[in-house]
C-alpha cells in the first residue's frame, strides 16, 4: 500500500472530531486507508448481509459491541444507524472513536447532515492523483497510458489489466450499486446513458440532447446524471459566476473522475487506440480537470473551480479561484510548445481583468518541456501534480 495524500488530514481530524466520515467511489481505497490509519479500531462492513440485518433490526445492540468505537464500512446501507450513533457520540464525544465510510455521496451526506451535523468531519477520497500513482513500482509512463489506465488503486496494486478491471467495475456498478442508489428499471438504457455521457466528457451538458440521443425523458436524464454524481462516476463543472458585463454560457460542463472509465466506455481497449481517437483532446481535458479536483479534495477544499465561456467564443477549460487571485488553466493535448497555446486563455484574462483579483495563466500540454512566458507558465502533463492547486491565503 502507498501513502495517500489525504492520510494526514484524516489523522489530524481524528485528534479533534469524535467521528470521521470518508466517502468516495467504490475501489478508491477508503477501506484500505482507514484500516491502515486506525489499526486498533474494530472493523465491520455493512455490505455483509447478516451484519447489515443485525444493524438494521437491533442498532443499539450492534453498536454496543464497539464500546471504544470502530471502523464502519458502507454505512449508507443502514442510514438509520447514524441516528443511534448520534446519541452515543453525544454521551462520549472522545475524538477519533468512529470512522465511517461510504461509497455514495448525496445519499450518505444527507443522513450525515441530519444525524451527525457538528459531530463528524467529512472527507472525500477520490481515485489516485498522478503523484500517488507514481509511488507504485509499476505505473504508466506515457500520457496515453496514463489516460487509458485511469487511477483506481487496485489496478496498480494488483497488476490487473486495466481494460478487464474497468469492464468488471462498470458491470458491478450498474448491476449492483445503481439499484441501491435509485430505482432504475431499465439497466440496459442506463448503460447506454453512461456511454453517451462518456462521449460528452469535457463538453457542455445539454440535457435535451442527451435525453434525445438516449431515448429517455429530460427529467430522467437529470435523475440519472445525479446517480452518476452520487456514485462519484461523473461531476458537473459549473460556469464561472462573476460580476462581468458579458453574456456567459450558463450550462455546466460534464467531466468524469476517471479517464480510464471514459476510455473503456468509448470502446478504447489499448493506449494505441487512444492515440488517434477523435476525443483524445477532450479526455485529456477531463484528466487535467479531475487531477486538480482530486488535489483540492485531498486538501479538504471544495468549490472554487469553474470554467469560462461567453457567447463571443472566449473560453477557458478551468479557473481556480481564491479570494485574492485566479488561475486560468488550459489543457492542450498537443506535444509541441507554441505561443498559440496561450491565445484562448489570454483572451479570457482580458475579460477578467476588470476584477480586483490578479489572473495568471497555466497551460498544461502533452509535451515534456516547461516554459515560463512572463507571468504565464507552460507545463508538461507529467509535472501537473507538482503544482499546488489549492486556494491562496
Amino acid at each position: 500500500m502507498i501513502t495517500r495524500d489525504l492520510a494526514h488530514r484524516l489523522t489530524e481530524a481524528a485528534q479533534t472530531w469524535p467521528s470521521i466520515t470518508l466517502t468516495g467511489p467504490r475501489q478508491s481505497g477508503k477501506t484500505t486507508l482507514c484500516r491502515a490509519l486506525f489499526p486498533d479500531h474494530p472493523y465491520e462492513t455493512l455490505e455483509t448481509p447478516d451484519v447489515r440485518a443485525f444493524a438494521t433490526e437491533d442498532p443499539r445492540a450492534f453498536l454496543a459491541r464497539f464500546p471504544e468505537g470502530a471502523v464502519l464500512d458502507e454505512v449508507q446501507r443502514v442510514p438509520d444507524l447514524l441516528s443511534y450513533l448520534q446519541g452515543i457520540i453525544d454521551a462520549d464525544p472522545a475524538p477519533g472513536r468512529w470512522i465511517l465510510t461510504g461509497s455514495q455521496n448525496l445519499a450518505l451526506l444527507e443522513t450525515v447532515s441530519q444525524s451527525l451535523a457538528g459531530r463528524t468531519a467529512v472527507h472525500n477520497l477520490l481515485p489516485l492523483t498522478r503523484g500517488e500513482t507514481t509511488r507504485f513500482p509499476r505505473h504508466p509512463k506515457t500520457l496515453d497510458e496514463v489516460l487509458f489506465t485511469g487511477s483506481y488503486p487496485r489496478i496498480f496494486d494488483e497488476g490487473h489489466d486495466a481494460s478487464d478491471w474497468l469492464g468488471s467495475y462498470i458491470a458491478t456498478y450498474i448491476e449492483r450499486d445503481v439499484r441501491t442508489i435509485s430505482n432504475v428499471g431499465d439497466l440496459a438504457a442506463f448503460q447506454r446513458f453512461v456511454t453517451l455521457c462518456a462521449g460528452r466528457t469535457a463538453q457542455l451538458l445539454n440535457y435535451s440532447s442527451l435525453a434525445g440521443d438516449c431515448g429517455i425523458s429530460q427529467p430522467t436524464a437529470k435523475a440519472w446524471l445525479s446517480v452518476l454524481e452520487t456514485g462519484f462516476i461523473a461531476f458537473r463543472l459549473p460556469v464561472l459566476h462573476a460580476n462581468l458585463r458579458k453574456r456567459l454560457v450558463k450550462m455546466p460542463k460534464l467531466h468524469f473522475h476517471d479517464t480510464g472509465l471514459v476510455c473503456w466506455l468509448l470502446g478504447i481497449r489499448t493506449p494505441e487506440q487512444l492515440r488517434a481517437h477523435p476525443l483524445r483532446g477532450a479526455i485529456f481535458e477531463t484528466w487535467v480537470v479531475s487531477e486538480i479536483a482530486k488535489h483540492r479534495a485531498n486538501r479538504g477544499e471544495t468549490g472554487g473551480i469553474s470554467y469560462y465561456r461567453d457567447r463571443n467564443g472566449a473560453e477557458a477549460d478551468l479557473i481556480v479561484e481564491s479570494p485574492t487571485d485566479a488561475t486560468i488553466i488550459e489543457a492542450k493535448a498537443s506535444e509541441t510548445a507554441s505561443s498559440s497555446l496561450f491565445d484562448g486563455s489570454k483572451r479570457v484574462r482580458k475579460h477578467l481583468s476588470s476584477s480586483a483579483r490578479q489572473c495568471s495563466v497555466v497551460v498544461v500540454y502533452g509535451g515534456d518541456q516547461r516554459q515560463r512566458r512572463g507571468t504565464d507558465s507552460l507545463i508538461p502533463w507529467q509535472e501537473l501534480h507538482e503544482f499546488d492547486w489549492g486556494a491562496s491565503d
